[in-house]
């Protein structure tokens, strides 16, 4: 749940990408840092193998501006792709506000797009939180390989709630900021209705 200091005058949300191993989930975070402002975020921390694949988490304190006069602040981390990283994925859930689910659009990445959204849903449970009331923003990356899933068979196959989605490609930044600021908008309505209950 979104971190409220009011001494501080700060709201700090996090914001987790979920997907399968190479994905596109890091490829995201390392655009967004690159592209933004210096004085707009913090140091990018990422823990990754030789083989550049994202061992715990990437993480990466985005200042977003004043809203009613409190500083806001995302956190946006990445989890493991690998299945036996497991419960990283679970530590990295707790305290999540926002999901953003990376779908690999490749057609041989079907069924390991299907279980990491199968799996994003235990782990949830797992920590206490219902999957249908977190906000989520569906990115189906990798739109510019020849061997693609069509995206309205994509979104039957993986989009049941029905939300927001947008095509990408991470590693040239199509679509990127599209979808942080999709999911950025809906936690902070989020938490403005939770505030207002």
């Amino acid at each position: 749940m979104s971190l409220i200091n009011y001494a501080s005058k700060e709201i700090n949300c996090k914001i987790v990408y979920y997907g399968c191993g190479l994905c596109g989930k890091t490829t995201n975070l390392l655009y967004v840092h690159k592209k933004i402002d210096p004085s707009s975020k913090g140091k990018l921390v990422s823990l990754a193998t030789e083989t550049d694949r994202t061992l715990f988490f990437d993480f990466l304190p985005l200042d977003l501006g004043t809203i009613q006069g409190f500083t806001t602040r995302f956190h946006l981390y990445t989890v493991p792709g690998q299945v036996h990283y497991d419960a990283s994925r679970k530590l990295i859930l707790k305290g999540v506000d926002g999901l953003v689910f990376v779908v690999d659009s490749q057609i041989e990445r079907v069924e390991d797009n299907l279980d990491s959204l199968e799996n994003l849903k235990v782990n949830l449970r797992s920590q206490g939180y219902d999957f249908n009331d977190l906000p989520m923003v569906i990115q189906h990356n990798k739109r510019d390989l020849p061997n693609i899933v069509p995206v309205d068979e994509l979104e039957r196959q993986l989009n049941h709630r029905n939300d927001p989605a947008f095509e990408a490609i991470a590693t040239e930044g199509v679509g990127v900021f599209d979808v942080l600021r999709a999911i950025s908008k809906l936690v902070l309505a989020a938490l403005s209705q939770h505030q207002n209950a």
